[in-house]
Protein backbone atom coordinates (compact mmCIF):
# COMPACT_ATOMS: atom_id res chain seq x y z
CA UNK A 1 0.00 0.00 0.00
CA UNK A 2 1.36 3.42 -0.95
CA UNK A 3 1.40 6.52 1.19
CA UNK A 4 -1.34 7.94 -1.04
CA UNK A 5 -3.52 4.90 -0.30
CA UNK A 6 -2.86 5.28 3.44
CA UNK A 7 -3.86 8.93 3.29
CA UNK A 8 -7.05 8.15 1.33
CA UNK A 9 -7.97 5.48 3.88
CA UNK A 10 -7.32 7.92 6.71
CA UNK A 11 -9.47 10.63 5.10
CA UNK A 12 -12.30 8.12 4.50
CA UNK A 13 -12.24 7.21 8.20
CA UNK A 14 -12.75 10.80 9.45
CA UNK A 15 -16.10 11.98 10.86
CA UNK A 16 -18.50 13.76 8.51
CA UNK A 17 -19.89 17.27 8.92
CA UNK A 18 -22.49 18.98 6.73
CA UNK A 19 -21.93 22.61 5.76
CA UNK A 20 -24.51 25.21 4.82
CA UNK A 21 -24.55 28.92 4.12
CA UNK A 22 -27.31 31.54 4.00
CA UNK A 23 -27.85 35.27 3.67
CA UNK A 24 -29.76 37.55 6.00
CA UNK A 25 -31.62 40.06 3.79
CA UNK A 26 -33.62 42.85 5.39
CA UNK A 27 -35.97 45.59 4.29
CA UNK A 28 -35.65 49.25 5.24
CA UNK A 29 -37.68 48.60 8.42
CA UNK A 30 -35.31 45.85 9.60
CA UNK A 31 -37.62 42.94 8.83
CA UNK A 32 -35.90 39.73 7.69
CA UNK A 33 -36.66 38.01 4.38
CA UNK A 34 -37.80 34.40 4.82
CA UNK A 35 -38.65 31.80 2.20
CA UNK A 36 -41.11 28.91 2.54
CA UNK A 37 -39.72 25.58 1.28
CA UNK A 38 -42.06 23.01 -0.26
CA UNK A 39 -39.95 20.05 0.93
CA UNK A 40 -40.10 20.50 4.72
CA UNK A 41 -41.96 22.24 7.55
CA UNK A 42 -41.12 25.76 8.63
CA UNK A 43 -39.51 28.67 6.84
CA UNK A 44 -35.88 29.31 5.91
CA UNK A 45 -33.38 31.98 5.00
CA UNK A 46 -32.20 32.09 1.38
CA UNK A 47 -29.30 29.64 1.33
CA UNK A 48 -28.44 25.98 1.30
CA UNK A 49 -25.75 23.36 1.11
CA UNK A 50 -22.15 24.29 0.39
CA UNK A 51 -20.95 22.22 -2.57
CA UNK A 52 -17.60 21.58 -0.91
CA UNK A 53 -16.87 18.59 -3.14
CA UNK A 54 -16.70 21.12 -6.00
CA UNK A 55 -14.46 23.50 -4.06
CA UNK A 56 -17.25 25.95 -3.25
CA UNK A 57 -16.67 28.30 -0.30
CA UNK A 58 -19.36 29.24 2.23
CA UNK A 59 -19.63 32.82 0.87
CA UNK A 60 -19.92 31.61 -2.73
CA UNK A 61 -22.57 29.07 -1.71
CA UNK A 62 -24.67 31.67 0.11
CA UNK A 63 -24.59 33.96 -2.91
CA UNK A 64 -25.31 31.14 -5.39
CA UNK A 65 -28.18 29.78 -3.32
CA UNK A 66 -29.69 33.26 -2.87
CA UNK A 67 -29.52 33.89 -6.60
CA UNK A 68 -31.13 30.51 -7.32
CA UNK A 69 -33.84 30.79 -4.68
CA UNK A 70 -34.94 34.43 -4.88
CA UNK A 71 -33.44 35.61 -8.17
CA UNK A 72 -31.20 38.27 -6.59
CA UNK A 73 -27.48 37.88 -7.27
CA UNK A 74 -25.99 40.42 -4.88
CA UNK A 75 -22.58 40.65 -3.25
CA UNK A 76 -22.76 39.63 0.38
CA UNK A 77 -21.49 41.60 3.34
CA UNK A 78 -19.62 40.31 6.32
CA UNK A 79 -19.95 36.98 8.08
CA UNK A 80 -22.38 37.47 10.97
CA UNK A 81 -22.47 34.05 12.61
CA UNK A 82 -21.10 30.52 12.47
CA UNK A 83 -23.29 27.91 14.15
CA UNK A 84 -22.39 24.33 15.09
CA UNK A 85 -25.81 22.71 14.91
CA UNK A 86 -26.65 19.19 16.03
CA UNK A 87 -29.78 17.50 14.74
CA UNK A 88 -31.46 14.11 14.81
CA UNK A 89 -30.76 11.77 11.93
CA UNK A 90 -27.94 13.79 10.38
CA UNK A 91 -24.30 14.68 10.97
CA UNK A 92 -23.53 18.01 12.65
CA UNK A 93 -24.03 21.11 10.49
CA UNK A 94 -21.57 23.99 10.31
CA UNK A 95 -23.83 26.88 9.26
CA UNK A 96 -22.47 30.21 7.99
CA UNK A 97 -24.73 33.27 7.96
CA UNK A 98 -23.78 36.38 5.93
CA UNK A 99 -25.17 39.90 5.79
CA UNK A 100 -27.27 40.10 2.63
CA UNK A 101 -27.88 43.81 3.11
CA UNK A 102 -30.97 45.97 2.99
CA UNK A 103 -33.24 45.45 -0.01
CA UNK A 104 -35.10 48.44 -1.39
CA UNK A 105 -38.67 48.34 -2.71
CA UNK A 106 -37.55 47.66 -6.30
CA UNK A 107 -35.37 44.73 -5.25
CA UNK A 108 -38.16 43.25 -3.14
CA UNK A 109 -40.56 43.61 -6.08
CA UNK A 110 -38.09 41.80 -8.34
CA UNK A 111 -37.86 38.65 -6.18
CA UNK A 112 -38.50 35.56 -8.29
CA UNK A 113 -38.83 32.34 -6.31
CA UNK A 114 -37.27 29.04 -7.38
CA UNK A 115 -40.54 27.22 -8.03
CA UNK A 116 -39.01 23.74 -7.68
CA UNK A 117 -38.21 24.38 -3.99
CA UNK A 118 -40.13 27.41 -2.69
CA UNK A 119 -43.77 28.32 -2.18
CA UNK A 120 -43.61 31.92 -0.97
CA UNK A 121 -41.60 34.60 0.81
CA UNK A 122 -42.35 37.12 3.55
CA UNK A 123 -40.72 39.76 5.74
CA UNK A 124 -40.65 39.04 9.48
CA UNK A 125 -39.69 41.15 12.49
CA UNK A 126 -36.51 39.84 14.20
CA UNK A 127 -38.41 39.13 17.44
CA UNK A 128 -40.71 36.77 15.51
CA UNK A 129 -37.99 34.72 13.78
CA UNK A 130 -38.10 31.66 16.13
CA UNK A 131 -41.81 31.34 15.38
CA UNK A 132 -41.07 30.77 11.67
CA UNK A 133 -37.54 29.33 11.62
CA UNK A 134 -37.43 25.93 13.30
CA UNK A 135 -34.74 24.68 15.67
CA UNK A 136 -31.50 26.56 15.98
CA UNK A 137 -32.08 28.50 12.74
CA UNK A 138 -34.43 30.98 14.44
CA UNK A 139 -31.94 31.60 17.24
CA UNK A 140 -29.08 31.89 14.72
CA UNK A 141 -30.97 34.49 12.70
CA UNK A 142 -31.82 36.47 15.85
CA UNK A 143 -28.17 36.45 16.93
CA UNK A 144 -27.18 37.69 13.47
CA UNK A 145 -29.69 40.54 13.81
CA UNK A 146 -28.15 41.43 17.18
CA UNK A 147 -24.69 41.49 15.59
CA UNK A 148 -25.95 43.88 12.91
CA UNK A 149 -27.63 46.11 15.47
CA UNK A 150 -24.67 46.22 17.87
CA UNK A 151 -21.88 46.36 15.32
CA UNK A 152 -19.98 43.61 17.13
CA UNK A 153 -17.92 41.02 15.27
CA UNK A 154 -18.91 37.59 14.01
CA UNK A 155 -20.42 35.36 16.69
CA UNK A 156 -19.72 31.71 17.33
CA UNK A 157 -22.84 29.71 18.13
CA UNK A 158 -23.72 26.20 19.22
CA UNK A 159 -27.26 25.21 18.30
CA UNK A 160 -28.08 28.90 17.85
CA UNK A 161 -26.77 30.03 21.23
CA UNK A 162 -23.52 31.61 22.29
CA UNK A 163 -21.41 28.96 24.04
CA UNK A 164 -20.35 29.30 27.66
CA UNK A 165 -16.75 30.50 27.71
CA UNK A 166 -16.04 29.93 31.40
Amino acid sequence: MTTTDDYATYIASLPRVLAGAAALFRDERGRVLLVEPNYREGWALPGGTIESDRGESPRTAARRESAEEIGLDLPLGRLLAVDWSLGPGRPPLAAYLYDGGVLDAAQLASIRLQEEELLSWKLVEPAELPRYLLGSLGLRAQEACRVLESGEGTVELENGRRPQTT
